[in-house]
């Protein structure tokens, strides 16, 4: 039986692609490492609670003594853990920089000494920056310009990756990935904040006028991407993955209101974000080319997201009710 080191393993993406490992690979042992910082939810596992096949280490990935432990007897090595909330970053950055350059680096240096097979860094489209309306979608040699700590962070990450294989020869790949939507995401994002607050008839805070536009990926189809990537993949290249399910913030809101049967009057525009970046794009004919390609249209991934919310209110509750979700609404919507 193989073993692989799969960390962010309870956040949003990271505990469905546990979910999607566990049922896939029979062979593997999976081993979850998770700082459980306020997007950690031991919730997102509960499904696994009594699997033999996976193993949950609560720790930080920016930990040397740790990492080097547990990446003993290692084969392959997935890392998901980050701080990933553009407006967050806006408010203070080092704990950005921490998780996402620091930790990755930790990650790197550990599976080199240990010999690991293959080493999965999972990124962002947003170390590309933005596109103007028009603009040909980023391949994966576009130039990185990130334009928010949270992307800077992240392309930190993904150039220190790509110094192990071009140093060290070590087996890196790097995916750089859309906007993901689906079960389990943090109520701080986008559409589960949509889909939350107008269970509840709160506002739909739309920055600015609603125009950015964003590929919405849904989160199984991202899982199988990375499933893909991770074992037949070429080391030290990149792999773009996105839907070409896209939609500005405005045409994404009403979506979600009449899946919900809510008054697009719900909607309040708000000040738009510092820097928002306007429009993202990726070309993935290279991930397809592998054989991959999404199952869910935009219409599809947002009803199946928004039945999951519909379905499980007492998972989002919990969260939307703590005094930390409450603190942060408070700051970052208030006066907007």
């Amino acid at each position: 039986m193989q073993t692989i080191v799969i960390t962010g393993g309870a956040g949003f993406i990271g505990s469905n692609f546990v979910l999607h490992i566990l049922a896939k690979h029979p062979e593997y042992r999976v081993l979850n490492l998770d700082k459980l910082t306020y997007a950690g939810n031991l919730d997102n596992l509960q499904a696994i609670a009594d699997n033999p096949r996976h193993t949950f280490v609560r720790g930080d990935i920016a930990n040397p003594e740790l990492v080097d432990h547990l990446m003993k007897g290692v084969d392959l090595v997935v890392n998901f853990a980050a701080e990933s909330h553009v407006d967050r970053s806006i408010m203070g950055a080092q704990e950005f920089m921490q998780a996402n350059a620091l930790g990755a680096y930790t990650l790197l240096d550990a599976a080199r000494r240990h010999q690991i097979k293959r080493f999965l860094q999972v990124s962002t489209d947003e170390v590309y920056g933005s596109l103007a309306p028009g603009e040909a979608p980023w391949t994966e040699v576009s130039p990185l310009a990130p334009r928010n700590p949270y992307s800077v962070s992240k392309t930190a990450g993904d150039l220190m990756a790509r110094s192990f294989f071009v140093t060290y020869g070590m087996p890196v790949l790097i995916t750089r990935a859309s906007n993901n939507i689906g079960p389990c995401q943090y109520p701080e994002k986008r559409v589960p904040l949509f889909v939350t607050n107008a269970i509840d008839n709160l506002p739909l805070p739309v920055y600015g006028k609603g125009t950015a536009v964003r590929d919405h990926l849904f989160v199984s189809d991202h899982c199988e991407a990375l499933d893909l990537v991770l074992h037949q993949g070429q080391p030290g290249e990149v792999y773009n993955v996105g839907a070409d399910n896209d939609a500005d913030g405005e045409e994404l809101t009403k979506q979600i209101l009449d899946l919900l049967g809510k008054p697009h009057s719900l909607i309040e525009y708000v000040k738009d974000r510092p820097g928002h970046d306007l429009r993202y794009a990726l070309d993935c004919s290279k991930l397809r080319a592998l054989g991959w390609q999404p199952r869910c249209d935009l219409k599809t991934a947002l009803a199946q997201t928004v039945d999951w919310y519909r379905a499980n209110e007492p998972w989002w509750r919990k969260i939307k009710e703590s005094w930390e979700f409450r603190a942060y609404y408070e700051k970052q919507y208030k006066k907007r």
